[in-house]
């Protein structure tokens, strides 16, 4: 499994390149990062010499985010696709297999009638993916405070999420499993074991205050390591099924943190150790 970082916990890490090069320092082998900064970083350097850059500094692009607005009106949908083509284009042209979203565990349109339509929309954005070559990953939100955060309650477990990707039906859709959500939706062990490594397109690493679950908060996480978050457990069962991907640090907090961002990748390269020490991993 490849270890890797998203922005979110890495403070201000400059440019894509500069991010790149952190990382790679404290031991990290991808980064996350969006379409827009790869095509900003083609267009100023070259896509030869950006790929030669990532190459000498020995990071690969872990994932991009969808950029598509599948969540509201048909005409915002409908505008953001050729974003996302150009987006697969170019992370096509990076090496990059995976593009991710989140699911919101309630909403206030019809429940029934909001995954009817989101099927369709989701489905449309894994063909496009799939002609580069990318896989969909769908991530399941667990924090029992945004069950009632809006009107209708949605799916917020892997087991529901499962199903609506044997809905969608396209093979290139997959999770995104996050050690955050997979810890407030009381999943466990047993609920990794039963997966395919190839239903897994990306994975997120991060802890949980000692709070009692149903009150850990979406934007109040942990370094990994540093809470309660059984973290061994997670990574050893993925690893014991197979999955050789990227495993990212995602940590939403209610401010920015103020620590320079060699600071913070140090401390996430410590809390890496740590859980990848529990997990019986180097």
């Amino acid at each position: 499994m490849i270890k890797g970082l998203t922005r979110a916990g890495a403070g201000d890490a400059g440019s894509l390149k500069q991010f790149a090069e952190l990382a790679a320092r404290h031991g990290f082998g991808a980064v996350d990062a969006s379409g827009g900064e790869l095509r900003q970083w083609a267009e100023e350097a070259g896509l030869d010499a950006a790929l030669d850059a990532l190459d000498a500094i020995g990071v690969r692009i872990g994932s991009i985010g969808l950029p598509v607005e599948w969540r509201e009106s048909e005409e915002q949908f409908r505008a953001g696709l050729p974003k996302l083509a150009q987006d697969a284009e170019i992370a096509a042209q990076f090496g990059v297999t995976a593009c991710c979203t989140y699911i919101l565990p309630s909403t206030d349109d019809n429940a029934a009638r909001f995954m009817a339509v989101a099927t369709r929309r989701l489905r449309t954005c894994a063909q496009l993916l799939g002609a580069y070559g990318i896989s969909l990953g769908l991530e399941f939100v667990g924090p029992h405070h945004l069950r009632t955060r809006w009107a209708n309650p949605f799916i917020w477990s892997m087991e529901d999420t499962l199903e609506w990707i044997a809905a969608i039906g396209e093979p290139n859709v997959g999770l995104l499993l996050d050690a955050y959500h997979w810890y407030t939706t009381g999943a466990d062990e047993a609920a990794i074991a039963k997966l395919r490594p190839e239903q897994i397109t990306h994975v997120h690493l991060n802890d949980a205050k000692a709070v009692p679950v149903e009150e850990a908060l979406d934007n109040d996480r942990l370094y990994p390591g540093e809470g309660v978050i059984d973290l061994g457990t997670f990574l050893r069962t993925l690893h014991r099924i197979g999955y050789k991907g990227v495993v990212a640090q995602e940590i939403l907090t209610p401010e920015p943190p103020r620590e320079s961002a060699e600071t913070l990748i140090a401390r996430s390269a410590e809390g890496f150790r740590k859980a990848y020490a529990a997990a019986g991993l180097a």
